[in-house]
């Protein structure tokens, strides 16, 4: 059974930091692109940052670039998202999937003073 778990959100004040991480188990997760998204109140699903699975290849949204960092340990099956400068924008679920894919229950973000 595909499984992802994502954990390390919480609330935390503007301008801090929060690193997410996704527990991977079910499946070959070094031969799988993963992509982190997000879900904010009021919004569509948004994603944040997608890395390749064998060159570690990466990308972030413009909402993302300069402040989130994604990184893998295919010795782990572990994905991660390194979040800093952090904005009450970035308040949301953040989801680990499969790019194109399945995707965990998410760890909620809270960006609040």
């Amino acid at each position: 059974e595909v499984q992802l778990v994502e954990s390390g959100g919480g609330l935390v004040q503007p301008g801090g930091s929060l690193r997410l991480s996704c527990a991977a188990s079910g499946f070959t997760f070094r031969s799988y692109s993963m992509t982190w998204v997000r879900l904010a109140p009021g919004k569509d699903f948004e994603w944040v940052s997608p890395i390749n699975s064998d060159v570690y290849r990466t990308s972030y949204a413009d909402s993302a670039k300069g402040r989130f960092i994604i990184s893998r340990d295919n010795a782990k099956n572990t994905l991660y998202l390194q979040m800093n400068s952090l904005k009450p924008d970035d308040t949301a679920v953040y989801y680990c999937s499969q790019t194109g894919g399945l995707r965990g229950r998410g760890t909620q973000v809270t960006v609040s003073s």
